[in-house]
């Protein structure tokens, strides 16, 4: 019997979902099942506004991924690549992350009209707007980004500023870019995300560009 193909479930920088039999560390979900019975993905790749990133292991629960009638799980290479995509911390089996990454968010955009009292559904809609804005924010020079921002380069790949470097995304992990690239960069993470990790929120990035420091 012929493996099967790889369930169109990985998701890039650039908030693709698309297929890759490389594991993530984070999963997720955009609110509810993009998928039919044959688990294959609908036209439109999200539910709702509630774009959350998810521990893989949490309270020994157990999923049959793309399940028919349930939410449709997503994974990550890790949390720079899910808040590049447009999602954020799941409050549930990321409290401490999700209380972090709120704050820092609403520190860093204060004229975004989100007060630190207010539901998550608030930051969620200029999330939204965000992620579906095109087209996409010039970045500035690398090294006025704070760590853990994904931008995209002339070439169309994803690349990670992280310790004072910049890093070549892939599904397997990161590798080194020896030269800055020339040429405009576009943000891939979106704006009001930038500015929490300018705020002080630090995301968790794959092993392969090294531990912060």
């Amino acid at each position: 019997m012929a493996n099967r193909a790889p369930l169109q479930n990985r998701v890039t920088p650039f908030g693709d979902v698309v297929s890759d039999p490389s594991r993530g560390t984070l999963m997720g979900n955009r609110g509810g099942g993009m998928h039919d019975t044959d688990q294959r993905l609908r036209p439109r790749h999200w539910v709702n506004e509630r774009w959350i990133c998810c521990l893989l292991e949490f309270k020994g629960w157990h999923r049959e991924v793309m399940t028919p009638g349930r939410y449709t799980e997503l994974f990550f290479l890790d949390e720079a690549t899910a808040l590049a995509a447009g999602h954020r911390p799941c409050a549930e089996c990321r409290r401490a992350d999700f209380q972090a990454f709120r704050a820092a968010w609403t520190r860093g955009s204060p004229g975004a009209g989100v007060a630190p009292g207010d539901g998550i559904a608030a930051l969620d809609r200029v999330l939204h707007a965000e992620r579906l804005a095109r087209p996409r924010l010039l970045a500035p020079a690398l090294v006025a980004l704070p760590p853990g921002t994904v931008v995209a380069a002339p070439s169309g790949e994803a690349l990670l500023w992280w310790q004072g470097r910049a890093w070549r995304w892939s599904f397997e992990g990161y590798s080194p870019v020896p030269t800055p690239p020339g040429g405009p960069l576009l943000l891939l993470t979106p704006p009001s995300v930038v500015a929490a990790l300018e705020a002080g929120y630090l995301s968790a990035v794959h092993h392969t560009a090294g531990a912060p420091a």
